[in-house]
């Protein structure tokens, strides 16, 4: 029996959702077909026990935002929820906790409710080893400090605590500083490392902090400064700072254009080859109680060409033994029920639908269907004269033709002979901060050319591509219709979930529509079902608007940089971006060189976040994709990485605000008010500024790199060793006297996070090698496709066994 009953006839004005029955506690949901009521809507804390448990939600389709952190009882996420969906995941036992926002965007902060799930195994014995992976203290907003460390133990268990202890300035004692029990993170089920919750709030700079294991390891190391390089401060004569409130594609797109036009000579637009569905739906109309007795009708044209016109009626005859009948005036169609002897109605919802769709000139206006492919069974009642709507609230200045989305091209000299950066931003619609970070960026750069020197050096210097809103009809649809709309517009679903009432569950995520480690190709963190926050789409690049920034990427083949701007949490990422969850099967990580020059860039880039107003990205944010968030199958970074060798980051604006009086940190959520969504603007424009920066430092780059060997163990039989390089590199080496080449081994890293592989061998060796830096230049001049010997070489001693 369906709980929740529907006028007999209604517009898209006012349509609720047809509850279905929710399923047993016991049973499993793969792939969960959510509501898509619209109102109640929020934006929910859901906390889940371990990252098998985070996949299992990830698979059944939920909107999850781009947010995850440890807490004290598993993992926090945020999804967009109705009030259906978060009361059946609770009949599930999931546990779903207080809203961030709702569609008011009004701070909500409901009381969590807390459960501890207890995992116990056997104590392992053995003392274990402690690898610290960082160890960093930074400050952020109003300067205040914290404390983060990562610290990996060799015992894997869940039974394994570590505890830290840090000092409170050089000369003072080991534990004055403060003592804290760290989290242990599981990732796909396997153990990470240990860390803390949230960066830890401190009085004092720390210089050393101490960690123990319940099973006996101990370490102290150093703490080192995270963030805050100096920075040359700007021009007197730099300006900056020129947005003052969110703007819709609309409003984007004519101020690039805009910009193009007034500075000519540095900038031009870039129209790009494949335009979008457009802001644009069918126009509806549903009839019905019940699923049974309920079927819509669909306009053949779109609301704006006319399927708004269109009207239908259902008239009860006078008479009894009347037959069923269909008549057009125009575009007003009326549906002469069928009765039975008695006078009743007798026609059914699917007897309307296929008498209307029979009916050549109601065929030529419309089409109809049952509710969700509902055999129909159940009688239709008479109702008034109903008029479809397409239900689109933006104001006619809003385009809903295909639209056309457009590029800005800044550089001197844009021939494609300068290295080539592309920023884009809001392939999520609802991330309303992410475009007018791209204006401002842009604005910065034109506005300062000819005010600035160092401004003008990266627009002489580079050819830079900002594409700033990507996906443009589905955040026309965020702003004026239905505020949590993620996706695109493109309604792929069918009859079955095409009905009025599931208006907000159309489209395609455009981060999950590539091609490399797509839903497609068996990776995880998106979804198959056309109702899903994250549906991959129906095939690889199946989007205009994914196709757009693939055709731009192979157009204009010197672009070798790339960064895409998301909301909302405070990430810096980069790939590979995702993974399998059985076995936690990663796409290829980054070779030794490249993941050092991430991590030696990141400094650089977020230096110059915090310099805006002092927010610092936390480390524990700061990484490849899957090590800090969640897979992401099929996102973009991940496709001009895999495919075209462009070295690409993700940011995630909205850092998480630390609150004093609370000492809490506290998320902002998609849409926070303007006075903080300008704040992140401004912050993460420098940091797109900053990765212009470090293109132009990686153009200029002829410094060879230097590289060294240095021995790190030795016992009798063995000797151990890594090399040392004075920039980010890849080292070539051979172990049996032959001449390296690029085909020779390279050195790898360690393990995630944990810096060089220590090579050992077992007899006194020479060891040959070279260092070839992220630009190519080769240490010593050395052509590894030649016959020269100018290669590094150093014999390791072996001392022989007793």
């Amino acid at each position: 029996m369906l709980a929740v009953a529907l006028p007999v006839a209604f517009s898209l004005s006012a349509i609720p959702v047809l509850a279905q029955p929710s399923p047993p506690t016991s049973e499993v949901v793969p792939d969960r077909q959510p509501s898509t009521e619209q109102n109640g809507v929020a934006l929910l804390r859901v906390v889940v026990p371990d990252q098998d448990a985070l996949d299992r939600l990830n698979s059944m389709g939920l909107d999850l935002a781009e947010y995850k952190k440890s807490v004290a009882d598993g993992i926090e996420v945020h999804a967009v929820l109705s009030p259906q969906e978060a009361q059946d995941l609770r009949a599930l036992g999931i546990d779903v906790r207080g809203a961030i926002s709702d569609q008011t965007d009004a701070a909500a902060n409901m009381a969590q409710r807390r459960s501890a799930i207890a995992e116990s195994k056997e104590a392992q014995a053995e003392v274990d080893k402690l690898t610290v992976l960082r160890a960093e203290w930074f400050t952020s907003l109003d300067d205040q400090r914290f404390l983060s460390v990562e610290v990996k133990s060799s015992a894997t268990d869940a039974e394994t605590v570590l505890t830290a202890t840090w000092d409170s300035g050089r000369g003072t004692a080991p534990d004055s500083g403060g003592t804290a029990t760290m989290s242990r993170f599981t990732d796909a089920g396997q153990y990470m490392y240990h860390r803390f919750n949230t960066p830890l709030n401190i009085d004092q700079t720390p210089t050393k902090v101490t960690i123990t294991s319940n099973r006996g390891g101990t370490v102290t190391v150093p703490v080192s400064k995270w963030l805050g390089e100096r920075r040359k401060a700007p021009g007197k004569h730099y300006i900056s700072d020129f947005v003052d409130h969110y703007m819709d594609p609309t409003e984007v797109t004519y101020r690039m254009t805009t910009l193009a036009r007034e500075f000519p000579k540095v900038a031009e637009i870039v129209d790009l080859p494949y335009k979008t569905n457009g802001y644009r739906r069918l126009a509806q109309a549903q009839f019905g109680t019940v699923a049974a007795s309920t079927f819509y009708v669909s306009s053949k044209v779109y609301g704006h060409e006319g399927g708004n016109d269109i009207s239908v009626a259902l008239v009860k005859p006078g008479t009894p033994n009347a037959a069923l009948g269909v008549s057009v005036t125009g575009k007003d169609v009326v549906v002469s029920l069928a009765t039975d002897a008695s006078g009743a109605v007798s026609s059914t919802a699917r007897q309307v639908a296929d008498a209307l769709n029979a009916h050549a000139s109601a065929s030529a206006l419309l089409t109809a269907a049952t509710y969700r492919g509902n055999a129909g069974a159940g009688l239709v009642a008479a109702a008034p004269a109903t008029r479809l709507t397409d239900n689109l609230k933006a104001p006619q200045s809003i385009a809903r033709a295909p639209f056309q989305m457009k590029a800005l091209r800044v550089g001197k000299k844009r021939d494609g002979s300068k290295t080539g950066v592309f920023l884009y931003c809001q392939e999520h619609a609802r991330e309303w901060v992410t475009p007018v970070t791209c204006v401002e960026t842009a604005e910065r750069l034109l506005r300062n050319y000819a005010r600035d020197n160092a401004t003008k050096k990266l627009v002489d210097d580079l050819d830079i591509f900002i594409l700033p809103v990507v996906n443009p009809d589905g955040a026309h649809y965020s702003m004026y219709d239905y505020n949590f709309q993620r996706r695109n517009m493109t309604d792929h679903c069918g009859p079955e979930r095409s009905d009025p009432a599931a208006r907000n569950g159309w489209g395609v995520d455009i981060n999950r529509n590539f091609s490399v480690g797509s839903y497609y190709d068996g990776y995880s963190g998106a979804s198959a079902s056309c109702s899903s926050d994250t549906f991959a789409g129906p095939a690889e690049l199946s989007e205009p608007e994914s196709r757009n920034e693939v055709w731009l990427t192979h157009q204009y083949p010197n672009i070798k940089f790339a960064m895409n701007t998301h909301s909302y949490g405070g990430y810096f990422m980069w790939p590979p971006g995702a993974y399998k969850a059985a076995g936690r099967e990663l796409l290829p990580r980054v070779d030794f060189g490249t993941e050092e020059y991430f991590w030696q860039a990141s400094s650089h880039i977020l230096s110059a976040v915090q310099s805006w107003r002092g927010t610092a990205i936390w480390p524990g944010r700061t990484g490849p994709v899957p090590d800090v968030l969640y897979s992401a199958a099929g996102n973009s970074a991940d496709e001009h990485w895999f495919n075209r060798d462009i070295i690409g980051w993700d940011f995630e604006v909205g850092a998480d605000v630390y609150n004093p009086a609370t000492k809490q940190f506290e998320p902002v959520g998609f849409q926070p008010p303007f006075a903080e969504g300008h704040e992140e603007a401004m912050e993460f424009s420098s940091g797109q500024i900053a990765i212009l920066e470090v293109a132009r430092s990686f153009a200029d780059d002829d410094d060879r790199p230097r590289s060294d060997l240095k021995v790190t163990a030795k016992a009798p039989g063995s000797t151990s060793f890594t090399f040392t390089i004075d920039e980010p590199a890849n080292v070539y080496y051979t172990l049996d006297g032959s001449r390296p080449t690029l085909s020779s081994p390279k050195l790898t890293a360690a393990a995630m996070r944990e810096g060089a592989q220590q090579l050992t061998v077992d007899r006194t060796t020479e060891v040959r090698w070279f260092a070839v830096d992220i630009a190519g230049n080769v240490e010593r001049g050395y052509r590894p496709d030649g016959h020269a010997d100018n290669y590094r070489k150093e014999r390791v001693e072996v001392r022989k066994a007793p």
